[in-house]
């Protein structure tokens, strides 16, 4: 398996958890602080200290703490993002789903009901460790939501403005490997080798997001996510196609590009299609109320991925495309 290049800061990207220990010994972190929910007690890691509120608002670093280690989803790995950049240690990610949030500096602060209540960036990403073991037992729902937030990531930075070559490349090839793989490891949960090939994908979508950033469908996914405490990856799943059709005038060739790296002549019905793996269609089946929708929409047209969509989107433009997927 190939790794991508090092990300921003140099970040360094390992396979397999027996990798973990001489990593931390090779970055000189002998006392890192563990950020992971119960589920992953068994793991019995080594820490200076733990926290296991996830999502946490409230999170305190052990005083004698030399570096973060965060076990779990973009829920934990966020929660560690916002302790390395409150205490400027160094941040190491072990992700158990196919989020990509372990690619940037940036985080949402969430509490404990999965309502958003902040956010900031000035994380020290420094390493990332992939063991696909770990997502072998990932619920359905989780697995096609966390795959859909990466196709999200490779879809948005083909034509985000900042897009990069270098993003270009991971995107296309992570697209190609969730396309491919998503369907199978929905077939067969505990396949492996599928299970791996999916996370490879994440992880050339969250190298994707690291080297161009978001756009308008993640700025629709984060506010209706933080405003009703909805999975991020469901509500990437609905709104990207509708971001997609909106974005096609102004980067036909960006979203054509998108399609042949889905093996598909139509991006957005390939989409839709991978979405329904995971039950998911419409806004109104996880209960967003149609009334509040422009209230969303105003929340979506203030955050900076809606800034950075190479089509300029209005509240009520915004409004119109939410009501296309309620």
């Amino acid at each position: 398996m190939t790794a991508p290049q090092p990300g921003p800061g140099g970040v360094e990207v390992r396979w397999g958890l027996e990798q973990l220990g001489t990593l931390l010994c090779r970055l000189g972190i002998e006392r890192p602080f563990l950020v992971a929910s119960e589920r992953w007690d068994a793991l019995a890691l080594q820490a200076a200290g733990r926290w296991s509120e996830v999502p946490s608002h409230r999170i305190e670093v052990a005083a004698d703490a030399d570096g973060i280690l965060a076990v779990g989803g973009g829920s934990a790995i966020d929660t560690a993002k916002a302790a390395s950049a409150q205490s400027g240690l160094r941040l190491v990610s072990v992700p158990t789903t196919y989020s990509g949030a372990e690619w940037t500096g940036y985080y949402g602060v969430r509490d404990p009901g999965r309502r958003m209540v902040g956010g900031g960036a000035g994380a020290v990403i420094a390493a990332i460790v992939y063991e696909p073991k770990l997502t072998l037992d990932l619920p359905r729902d989780q697995t096609v939501g966390t795959s859909l937030n990466a196709l999200a990531h490779c879809a948005e930075a083909l034509y985000v403005d900042g897009r990069t070559d270098e993003g270009d490349r991971h995107a296309l090839a992570g697209a190609a490997l969730i396309s491919e793989w998503l369907p199978r490891v929905v077939e067969a949960p505990g396949d492996l080798e599928a299970r791996t090939r999916l996370l490879e994908g994440a992880m050339h979508a969250g190298a994707a997001l690291a080297a161009s950033m978001l756009a308008l469908g993640h700025a629709m996914a984060q506010a209706l996510g933080g405003t009703y405490g909805l999975p991020h990856g469901a509500m990437n799943a609905i709104v990207l196609p509708a971001a997609l059709r909106f974005n096609r005038e102004v980067a036909p060739q960006a979203i054509d590009a998108l399609g042949r790296a889905l093996g598909a002549g139509d991006p957005v019905a390939r989409v839709e299609e991978l979405a329904r793996l995971g039950g998911f269609e419409r806004l109104r089946d996880l209960g967003v109320p149609e009334e509040e929708i422009p209230r969303v929409a105003e929340r979506a047209a203030s955050r900076a991925g809606s800034k950075a969509n190479p089509r300029p989107a209005s509240a009520a433009e915004i409004a119109e495309l939410l009501r296309s997927v309620w």
